[in-house]
């Protein structure tokens, strides 16, 4: 073929294509086009000769005529919605994934695994990062050691104390308690028995100085022991007491536990402005709906109400260091921390009372109002009784398992197998051994007088050693501004003398111990010689059942413990 008959070739397939892309535009408009039916006329031949069918007959129907005006419409509507361009492979591994769902299920041979691992779960892990497996939490002893401990996700409060004391090796009551201390925000507070400590852990901050403490608590439950009307003061109960008068402790409390009749608490406190180092005093109400404040005085009025914070979704904390971090006039504050509040001290809602009581007062309230009888419940099941051994049993150790109650009063020894008549002797050689020591005026024997009665002290858990006035009385506010609650320690003005503290009225006392001789034979004694003492454990054991010359006798005595 010449030149001039290609060129002439050429000219026609040119004028041709061009006649056949005229007709096309003409009954489509340019960018108008079936976006889909264009991707399926360049996509590969498929594999089934069905969809090829499907596929020419759709290429004809393109043809056939011009569209109608509403097919014209639906054209352009369709021109401005974006289409999703996909592969004919794509297309069919979408269409068969209903038809794979119908299939049976081969059962999973490791089913351990895709309980721990997300990666061989088939369904997406809905539970919260809270629950599952074990988590770890430190606690802090009061000497600054720890221990960490391996918990679950429901451990409460109370299981965490009953495993350190376990572990401890120390006697078992209900003042044990779990502090929840943030320093850097000077705040602390004891956890209530029944919250979870993995779910009071995650609040923190990520990467601060927060930390559990494990320590003493006897104003815990002070409330269920004494009168209420010791925590309550007159002045503060803005309600009728008339008619509470006459009725047993029990009653007492289940009244005070009603929401229907506990009556308001009121009194003066120092509220913190937000943002600002000034404190005003004004008078506060607390009610169940919330904590108020009189913008006018004293009054009640509705127009002068203003809120103030919400108990129920807050936490009551006391300030360690209110006067250094938040310029508090009183040593006596204590703030709210709502929950939804991890870091920073602007939501913090920062209050100072003017004493000791008061604040206990509202600490007292808040908890109340709050918790209701779940308090009471946490108290009743803190307490042990005999016929929770069984329940105890389980969680000794091996050792402690093998030691047995034992009877000696007769010829053979004899097993007590009953827990009742185990305790009954328990408390009766407990209360002989007491009254061995009860009336002990005179002067001691030469038999008594040994050198290590001068040190032994020095093993009793009540003593602690060279410990200042500050500090001992932070260490009794911590453990429980409660009556009988002390300690022994040395004197720091007269280095052979010691120091009895004692906590009487939620006010601290101190009461020096000097020793003396009387032919050469050296004793204690408060009193200026009237009443003597062999040693310090016998000056102890004496007021613990006597009063003496001290407001109280000796109950609880401070101690802290090695984790």
């Amino acid at each position: 073929m010449d030149l001039k008959s290609s060129f002439n070739l050429k000219y026609y397939v040119t004028m041709l294509l061009c006649l056949l892309m005229d007709d096309i535009s003409t009954v489509f408009p340019r960018g108008s086009m079936d976006l889909e039916a264009l991707e399926s006329s360049h996509s590969p031949a498929p594999d089934n000769p069905y969809e090829r069918e499907g596929s020419t007959s759709r290429g004809l129907t393109l043809h056939k005529g011009l569209p109608e005006k509403a097919d014209l419409l639906s054209l352009e509507v369709k021109r401005s919605q974006p289409l999703l361009i996909q592969s004919g492979r794509w297309g069919r591994l979408r269409d068969e994934e209903p038809r794979s769902s119908s299939l049976p299920d081969i059962p999973n041979p490791f089913p351990e695994l895709c309980n721990s691992s997300p990666i061989l779960s088939n369904t997406p892990n809905s539970s919260s990062p809270l629950e599952g497996g074990p988590h770890m939490v430190k606690v802090y002893s009061e000497d600054g050691t720890c221990r960490s401990l391996e918990v679950t996700a429901g451990a409460t409060a109370r299981h965490l104390c009953d495993m350190l004391v376990e572990r401890a090796h120390c006697l078992s009551d209900e003042s044990w308690s779990l502090v929840e201390l943030h320093p850097h925000l000077g705040l602390e507070r004891c956890l209530e028995d029944h919250e979870s400590v993995v779910e009071v852990q995650a609040m923190w901050p990520a990467g601060g100085d927060s930390k559990f403490i494990f320590r003493k608590n006897f104003a815990k439950y002070e409330l269920f022991r004494g009168s209420p009307y010791a925590l309550f003061p007159e002045e503060m109960i803005a309600g009728n007491l008339e008619a509470h008068k006459g009725l047993s402790h029990s009653e007492l409390i289940q009244n005070f536990l009603n929401s229907g009749s506990w009556p308001e608490i009121q009194g003066y406190l120092h509220m913190k402005e937000s943002g600002r180092k000034v404190w005003k005093r004004f008078f506060f109400f607390l009610r169940r709906s919330g904590l108020y404040y009189s913008a006018k005085g004293t009054s009640k009025d509705p127009r002068h109400l203003q809120y103030f914070a919400d108990v129920n979704e807050s936490n009551a904390y006391c300030l360690t260091q209110g006067k250094k971090l938040y310029s508090a006039p009183t040593e006596f504050g204590f703030c709210l921390k709502p929950y939804k509040m991890r870091s920073g001290t602007k939501g913090l809602k920062i209050l100072c009372s003017e004493d000791e009581p008061s604040r206990t007062c509202w600490l007292t309230a808040i908890r109340l109002f709050k918790y209701g009888a779940q308090l009471y419940k946490n108290y009743q099941l803190s307490r042990r009784s005999p016929q929770s051994w069984t329940d105890l049993k389980k969680q000794r150790s091996v050792s402690d398992s093998t030691l047995v109650p034992m009877d000696f009063s007769g010829c053979t020894g004899r097993v007590i197998e009953n827990p009742l008549e185990a305790l009954s002797v328990a408390l009766e050689e407990a209360q002989s051994w007491r009254k061995k020591t009860t009336h002990r005026y005179s002067l001691p024997t030469p038999c008594q007088t040994t050198p290590s009665s001068a040190v032994i002290h020095k093993t009793q858990p009540w003593y602690h050693g060279r410990l200042s006035r500050d500090e001992t009385q932070r260490l009794i506010t911590q453990q429980g501004m409660v009556d009988g609650v002390f300690l022994v320690r040395e004197s720091t003005r007269n280095p052979k003398g010691f120091v009895l503290s004692l906590c009487h009225l939620q006010k601290i006392k101190h009461y020096l111990i000097l020793p003396c001789e009387e032919d050469a034979k050296p004793f204690y004694s408060m009193d200026d010689g009237q009443t003597k003492f062999v040693d310090l454990i016998q000056l102890v054991e004496f007021h613990q059942i006597n009063r003496g010359i001290l407001p109280c006798t000796l109950k609880h005595y401070c101690t802290s413990v090695a984790l």
